[in-house]
């Protein structure tokens, strides 16, 4: 009779994963393959804060996606920062955000599937730049990326490569090219129950690569530079309603010139599907 329960479960789960859902779980800081079924449509709403020596952002974002087909999906986010230096603060609305994700692999077998995808985000040169500090680069830039993930009843794992394209400015201020290298496991305590609440708990490592910014064909001693980050975190999950939450906690870090070491990072995101 237990064979018989598992057997019923996993295939439920199977059904679950090959049909429309209202969630698939994706890691914090890195990115998932998951996009939404066709038609769907997500609202989220993100609170990150990230410190670093007297230097204090935080940020609230509004996210809207839709579900385009079953492996394609899209979406705007519309931040609005507050900034905190040593010798003064600003606040307003900063770079608005398009992103969309194609699935172009999905494999599935009993109770578990794995999938990857192609990301591209695009940051709209909006902000304010005219305040102190700033609250942009003044630039159009992008983020290209690839993620792989397996999903199954217990156990999670992820990993993602991301590259920034930097633009230049009016003033000849370039960032430096950026690559985030993100590796993620998640653990379910318990087997999912239909209309239940499910809880996973998340581990993440994450590596961002940085070369120095320029500015008018110059580079920029202070600027660039490696971080590592372990990042523990909780994804939970109730009927079409999620609560995701992560710290990102330096490892090492090699920066260059005098910048200040990363504190620490948060993140957490409400989301809602429709």
């Amino acid at each position: 009779m237990p064979r018989l329960y598992s057997f019923l479960l996993a295939n439920f789960l199977l059904l679950l994963l090959s049909g429309p859902r209202a969630f698939a779980h994706d890691p914090i800081f890195g990115i998932g393959p998951h996009v939404l079924f066709k038609g769907g449509l997500e609202t989220s709403l993100h609170l990150d804060q990230a410190s670093a020596g007297a230097s204090k952002d935080s940020e609230v974002v509004l996210e809207i996606a839709y579900g385009i087909t079953g492996d394609w999906s899209a979406g705007i986010e519309l931040p609005y920062v507050f900034r905190d230096e040593s010798t003064a603060s600003s606040n307003g609305t900063s770079d608005i955000e398009l992103f969309t994700k194609y699935r172009f692999w999905r494999e599935d077998s009993l109770g578990v599937q794995e999938s990857a995808a192609i990301s591209l985000l695009v940051n709209v040169d909006n902000a304010d730049e005219k305040v102190d500090p700033p609250l942009g680069n003044g630039a159009v830039d992008s983020v290209i990326g690839i993620t792989y993930g397996y999903e199954s009843l217990k156990w999670y794992r992820w990993v993602s490569l991301r590259k920034l394209n930097p633009g230049r400015n009016s003033a000849g201020f370039e960032l430096g090219d950026k690559y985030l290298l993100d590796f993620a496991g998640g653990w379910r305590p318990k087997p999912p129950v239909y209309r239940d609440p499910d809880t996973v708990w998340l581990l993440e490592l994450n590596a961002e690569f940085a070369d120095r910014a320029s500015l008018n064909g110059n580079d920029i001693a202070d600027s660039g530079g490696t971080e590592w980050f372990l990042s523990p975190g909780i994804f939970w999950t109730s009927r079409n309603f999620a609560v995701k939450a992560g710290l990102q906690l330096p490892l090492t870090s090699d920066l260059n010139g005098s910048q200040e070491d990363s504190d620490y990072r948060f993140s957490s995101t409400f989301e809602w599907h429709l």
